[in-house]
């Protein structure tokens, strides 16, 4: 794996020019250095230039490519090794901008209190005290 760092204080787009046509992941860090956005990509190259080559329709696309100061990618062999360091790099992170991968919200479950008169409520957290 290789991993790279790039500084945006030159121009965006001759930067993205110089990235690989390799899998990886990429990273857009904001002007305070903390990642706010992850992301994987078959060709780094062609994916990250498509964040800087349209205008975007979707808002929050457009304020995240405005907010980018800093790019960081990693190369790594494979698509799926790709997908395996993008999700392991959103849960370490949590990135205000990845929204489905951090959030754990794919599967709520229903919780019932082990107490006297028992509550029952939906939740998203693994209460591991004797309830079910």
């Amino acid at each position: 794996m290789e991993n790279k760092r790039i500084n945006t204080s030159e121009h965006l787009k001759e930067i993205v020019a110089n990235l690989p046509e390799k899998p990886g992941i990429y990273q857009y860090l904001n002007t305070e250095n903390s990642i706010i956005y992850v992301g994987k990509a078959k060709n780094l190259k062609r994916r990250v230039y498509s964040y800087f080559s349209k205008e975007h329709e979707n808002g929050k696309t457009r304020v995240l490519v405005s907010k980018i100061a800093d790019i960081q990618y990693i190369v790594v062999n494979t698509e799926e090794d790709a997908l395996l360091l993008e999700n392991n790099l959103i849960k370490k992170h949590r990135p205000r901008y990845n929204v489905l991968l951090k959030d754990d919200k794919t599967y709520p479950s229903i919780c019932m209190q082990n107490e006297y008169f028992p509550r029952i409520f939906k939740t998203r957290k693994i209460i591991r005290n004797g309830s079910f």
